[in-house]
């Protein structure tokens, strides 16, 4: 497996993304917003576009989906609840679903609700996984939950799924939002060492050649997963004094994520 990382460089920060298969040169597009840089990241690497994927309905996922199939002719595949709001898709996914590119790739479809509630992350089936997550994980952050998403689903989707993911995981987020989600953690955890550590080594990070981060790193550097942390839970007290004194993990996510919503 291949996996060729397009800075959009839009106000949104969209990440694109190309998985293509090393032996016949066929590539899934995830979310090709621009599809003409995703079209001209194929064309240099000699691949051919024969699938879309798209995380979720979001039109910054879904809007390079009609220009691509023009050019190229590619099947799109999404959640399959979502076909009433992405036009034209050829296949609906569910959980367990297999999605295959060329002969050497394999990626599962996981059904990670939450951001909205038709949407779908790819897990790849090889020795180092990778998991292409839209707008569900980050680095260092969590996906909101305004449009059409749900907090709680969120949290069920991070302890129910992710959480069981093996640390090795590498972790694909269809944004660069990972300077600002470490202010976000440092916000909310001061003493968190690693997060500092980070947000200063990549300060002058160019987007074209991102940092790209593991679970086992988004474990130390990502407050919607360090739940536990005495420090996140007292600062937590500061904004909610009616928090329990042992909060369940489950209400210092929603805790978290209502304050990172005003922050």
């Amino acid at each position: 497996m291949i996996v060729k990382q397009i800075w959009t460089g839009n106000s949104y920060r969209n990440f694109n993304y190309l998985i293509a298969c090393g032996e016949t040169g066929e590539a899934l597009a995830v979310d090709p917003l621009d599809h003409e840089k995703c079209l001209q990241a194929a064309k240099e690497q000699g691949w051919t576009i024969t699938q879309i994927l798209n995380t979720h309905e979001h039109h910054d996922h879904t809007g390079g989906n009609g220009a691509l199939v023009r050019k190229t002719g590619a099947r799109i595949l999404a959640h399959k609840n979502a076909r009433d709001k992405i036009p034209d898709m050829a296949r609906g996914l569910g959980a367990g679903d297999v999605v295959k590119v060329g002969k050497t790739v394999e990626l599962e479809a996981l059904d990670t609700p939450g951001h909205t509630m038709s949407h779908v992350c790819l897990l790849s089936h090889t020795d180092q996984p990778a998991l292409f997550c839209g707008d569900t994980l980050f680095n260092a952050g969590a996906g909101n939950c305004h449009n059409g998403g749900h907090p709680v689903e969120l949290y069920k989707t991070f302890s129910e799924q992710l959480a069981k993911l093996a640390p090795t995981t590498l972790i694909y987020p269809g944004h660069d939002y990972i300077q600002n989600n470490l202010r976000f953690t440092l916000n909310r955890e001061p003493d968190n060492r690693r997060a500092a550590e980070m947000l200063e080594e990549l300060a002058t990070q160019d987007p074209n050649n991102a940092y790209v981060s593991t679970l086992e790193v988004e474990a130390q550097i990502n407050t919607f997963l360090r739940l536990t942390s005495p420090t996140v839970i007292a600062k937590l007290r500061e904004t909610f004094p009616d928090l329990p004194d042992r909060p369940d993990p489950r209400t210092v996510f929603l805790k978290l994520r209502e304050l990172r919503n005003q922050w």
